[in-house]
């Protein structure tokens, strides 16, 4: 309904004059309608543009975005549902006939407080570039990590990731300790049955859970859970450690845990 001279005086400063005195009488100021402030049933008055925090105060968590791994197009929740926050992507390759052959995109991610607490206690400053002490300090500790990897290969068989991934974990278990284990890095596999169909978009997780407990999880379904302090080190020295599966996702993380400082 358009404004009318009587709506902008009816919104105006009302001062009453006594005609013979010109004494003010009362006067009875009324805000402009758009910004006008009603009292509360208690008199009291609620701030123009402050939140009702009659709820809590609680605010809306800001979503935290998605992260493609650019060389496999492979999309990564930015955030899981236990919390566990995305710290980096990369590619595992495999050289086959001469060829790198593209065999699985991988997200790393962490409980970020718990990561946070140990690499700021642990170093203390923040150095200007990832150390290779950091590094190590993440791959000796029990903090909360979850590797998901997404098959890129279509040829992919069980069998060929449990090998893949004996030859990764029994290199890492050298390189840590100077010897083999070879019984250690079968359990991780070991259990996943050969007749699983793993095409592209199948997915395996990893879990280094507290406790030094290495978790593996095959299309949602566990085929393994292993207690053992050096299986769960060597898994996440393959990406973390002096030679890791993709160097540029190892120096993205290197680059989240300099920003937890």
């Amino acid at each position: 309904m358009p404004t009318t001279v009587e709506d902008v005086t009816a919104k105006a400063e009302m001062v009453e004059i006594e005609p013979k005195s010109g004494v003010a009488l009362k006067s009875t100021t009324v805000g402009h309608k758009g910004n006008e402030v009603e009292p509360n049933g208690d008199g009291s008055v609620e701030k123009e543009g402050e939140e009702n925090k009659k709820d809590g105060g609680k605010v809306d968590e800001v979503p935290v975005p998605d992260e493609v791994e650019t060389k496999s197009g492979i999309s990564f929740p930015g955030k899981l549902d236990d919390g566990k926050l995305l710290k980096a992507v990369g590619l595992r390759k495999k050289s086959m006939l001469g060829m790198g052959i593209k065999i699985y995109a991988f997200g790393i991610y962490a409980d970020n407080e718990k990561l946070k607490e140990l690499v700021t206690t642990k170093v203390g400053k923040a150095p200007s570039k990832p150390t290779k002490d950091m590094y190590q300090i993440v791959v000796d500790s029990d903090v909360g990590i979850m590797v998901q990897l997404v098959i890129v290969y279509s040829g992919l068989t069980m069998n060929m990731v449990r090998k893949n991934f004996d030859e990764g974990l029994g290199s890492a278990i050298k390189k840590l300790t100077g010897g083999k284990n070879e019984e250690l890095t079968k359990k991780i596999m070991g259990e996943a049955s050969d007749e699983i169909k793993l095409t592209p978009g199948s997915t395996i997780e990893i879990s280094r859970l507290p406790g030094y407990i290495l978790q593996t999880k095959v299309m949602g379904e566990i085929v393994s859970t292993v207690e053992s302090e050096l299986l769960c080190r060597a898994c996440i020295y393959m990406y973390l450690g002096e030679d890791p599966f993709d160097k540029e996702a190892k120096e993205k993380f290197g680059t989240s845990l300099l920003s937890l400082f």
